[in-house]
């Protein structure tokens, strides 16, 4: 649910309609593939459905009926624990890092703490992950383990050069107050 989760951390800014929530959405992730309107909808549908967001209103410009939607007290809670929630160490966790990470900072949230706590997880995956190594004996295992290694090695060295991006603005805001 990781869009919907996103769209709930753009809906805490306050209240937006489909077309707003698209284009925030794309705004924060510009390396990422632009989100179909299609997707932001069927997501918007779906939070409704489980009282996360609520309509706050709907408006008409001369133009199509816009529906603004609210998050809710539940939908504030459900992107609280989702971003609380380390994610598991492994194949293509990547784009789910840098969702939480990025909505994390826009909220004022703990992605420091957020990015430690996925690092120990990390750490601990490939501790795994070198035993296995050592425990394959022959290639095509090793070679398919090799890759899982390498992945993980390069979210490792993103999680760290993110903790350092987030410390380092700490460090300047500190140093223009």
């Amino acid at each position: 649910m990781s869009v919907a989760h996103v769209l709930l951390g753009v809906l805490a800014d306050g209240p937006a309609h489909g077309y707003d929530l698209k284009r925030e959405h794309d705004a924060r992730f510009p390396g990422a593939k632009e989100l179909p309107y299609g997707q932001v909808y069927a997501a918007l549908q779906r939070l409704e459905r489980d009282g996360f967001v609520e309509v706050a209103e709907t408006t008409r410009d001369g133009g199509p009926e816009r529906t603004v939607y609210a998050v809710t007290a539940e939908g504030r809670g459900e992107l609280a624990g989702w971003l609380e929630q380390t994610e598991p160490a492994g194949p293509y966790a990547a784009d789910e890092l840098v969702r939480k990470t990025v909505t994390a900072l826009r909220l004022g949230a703990d992605a420091a703490g957020f990015l430690r706590r996925q690092r120990s997880v990390h750490l601990a995956r490939m501790k795994v992950l070198l035993a296995e190594l050592d425990a394959t004996t022959d290639a095509a295992g090793r070679i398919a383990v090799d890759h899982t290694i390498s992945h993980l090695d390069a979210d490792l060295r993103w999680l760290e050069a993110a903790a350092a991006r987030i410390a380092d603005g700490r460090a300047e805001r500190r140093a223009g107050a």
